[in-house]
């Protein structure tokens, strides 16, 4: 596993040497920022998959910090924030607003579509500002619960990859040495 990610991962030297980076650079030592085990890729992909919901920009950005703050893998925290993009953050609202209907005990969940009874500019405020306050409470329970639902999986999955991954290597390296 430690060879698939080396492969897309900068050097933590090139990163650190970056002119933009030079006021972090003390922040940007800690081993586990770059060091590539099992605890640190899970806990960069927790950190990355819990911060891709953020809208933005500012998901990268959060990831960093995050990465920084938990002493996890910087690079796979801000590279899996990725899995956001214009196709995929429809289906992923969409989903945290069904948990949120859900969690919160909403009595449907299906999106409210705002009504335009005349398409008169003070109408159309009033009616997307009430379209948005009535989405308020289901994504505010609703993005949370996902994220924290995607950080948890992933965390588990890339665990549970690694130690597949370890296993199998060992059993090819005892079943070399069995043959010859």
């Amino acid at each position: 596993m430690r060879k698939f990610f080396r492969k897309f991962l900068p050097h933590h030297d090139k990163v650190i040497s970056y002119h933009w980076l030079k006021p972090f650079g003390s922040w940007l030592h800690h081993p586990n920022l770059w060091h590539l085990h099992r605890r640190s890729v899970a806990g960069g992909v927790a950190v990355g998959l819990f911060c891709g919901l953020i809208p933005g920009p500012l998901q990268m950005i959060l990831a960093a910090l995050l990465a920084v703050l938990l002493r996890v893998n910087l690079p796979v925290a801000v590279i899996t924030t990725l899995y956001t993009n214009p196709f995929t953050i429809v289906p992923l609202y969409l989903v945290a607003y069904e948990l949120g209907v859900k969690a919160g005990g909403a009595n449907s969940g299906v999106v409210a579509q705002p009504s335009f009874p005349e398409l008169h500019w003070h109408n159309l405020m009033s009616e997307l500002w009430d379209w948005l306050v009535m989405l308020g409470q289901p994504f505010l329970i609703g993005l949370p619960l996902l994220a924290v639902g995607l950080a948890i999986t992933g965390y588990v999955a890339v665990r549970v990859a690694w130690r597949v991954a370890v296993i199998w290597k060992w059993r090819a390296r005892r079943q070399r040495t069995e043959d010859r």
